[in-house]
C-alpha cells in the first residue's frame, strides 16, 4: 500500500539499467531517501508470453521497423495498478513519444500533484495504436527531434516533476523565481563571489543593498534576455 504522503513512480522500459545513474544521484536520490518519492523501473520483457521474451512485432499492412505489442503493456499496467493500489484516484499513465504534446513547466507542476505516475518508454518505431487509445491518459514529447527511445525523455520529465514535490528542495521558495515557473520570461543573470574575477566585475547595483532597485534591474534584464534569446515567449505572453 502506498503512503498518502509519498509519490509513486513506475517506469515500463526495455532498458531499466539506463535509469540507475541519473536516479541514484543528487536531488532525486535525496527525495527517495526522504521517503517523498518511490521510483521503480520494470523490464517490459517480464510480461512477454514466450520463452524468447518477445515484446515487439512487425506492423500490420507492412512498413519498416518493429512495433511494441499491446499485450505485454496491458499486463504490466494491470499488475502495477494492483500492486500499488486500485483505490488511488490521482494516477496518470503517460506515454513518452515524438507525437506527444510538448512538455512545459505547467505540466510538470500539475503532474507533481499526482499520487501515482506510470511512464511507458516508447521504442523501435512506436507502440500499437491501441495503447494510445485505451491504456494511457497522456502522451508527452520533450522536443521536436528523434531519440532512440523514451528512456531519456522519461528521465527529463521525472527530474522536472520530483523537484517540485513539497519537501524535496531545502528551500520552499527555490522554484518560485525560476524561468517558466510563473511567467514566460527567462531568468535574470545571477552572480556570486568574488565580485571581481580577472577584471570581470559584477553589476554594481547588486552590491547597493537597495532591494527595490535590484528588483527593477532583475526584471529589466529578464525582459532583455528573453527578447534576445526567446522572443517567441513574449509573443505567447501577449496572446
Amino acid at each position: 500500500m502506498l503512503k498518502s504522503s509519498m509519490m509513486k513512480i513506475d517506469i515500463l522500459t526495455l532498458f531499466p539499467k539506463m535509469f540507475k545513474g541519473p536516479f541514484d544521484e543528487s536531488i532525486i536520490k535525496r527525495a527517495q531517501k526522504k521517503g517523498l518519492v518511490e521510483i521503480q523501473t520494470h523490464d517490459l520483457r517480464k510480461w512477454a508470453k514466450d520463452k524468447r521474451k518477445t515484446i515487439d512485432d512487425y506492423p500490420f499492412g507492412g512498413g519498416t521497423g518493429m512495433i511494441l505489442m499491446i499485450e505485454p503493456i496491458y499486463k504490466a499496467l494491470a499488475e502495477i495498478k494492483e500492486t500499488v493500489s486500485r483505490k488511488i484516484k490521482k494516477r496518470k499513465i503517460i506515454l513518452l513519444s515524438a507525437s506527444g504534446k510538448s512538455f512545459k513547466q505547467g505540466k510538470a507542476q500539475k503532474l507533481s500533484q499526482e499520487n501515482h505516475l506510470i511512464f511507458i518508454c516508447g521504442h523501435y518505431e512506436g507502440v500499437d495504436e491501441r495503447v494510445r487509445k485505451h491504456l494511457i491518459d497522456e502522451e508527452i514529447s520533450i522536443g521536436d527531434y528523434v531519440l532512440t527511445g523514451g528512456e531519456l525523455p522519461t528521465m527529463v520529465v521525472i527530474d522536472s516533476i520530483v523537484r517540485l514535490i513539497p519537501g524535496v528542495l531545502k528551500k520552499a521558495d527555490a522554484t518560485k523565481e525560476e524561468s517558466f515557473s510563473h511567467s514566460l520570461l527567462l531568468e535574470y543573470p545571477q552572480y556570486t563571489r568574488p565580485a571581481n574575477f580577472k577584471g570581470w566585475k559584477i553589476p554594481e547595483i547588486l552590491r547597493s543593498g537597495n532591494h527595490q532597485k535590484i528588483k527593477e534591474w532583475q526584471e529589466k534584464r529578464s525582459l532583455e534576455i528573453t527578447k534576445k534569446k526567446r522572443p517567441d515567449l513574449l509573443k505567447k505572453k501577449s496572446e
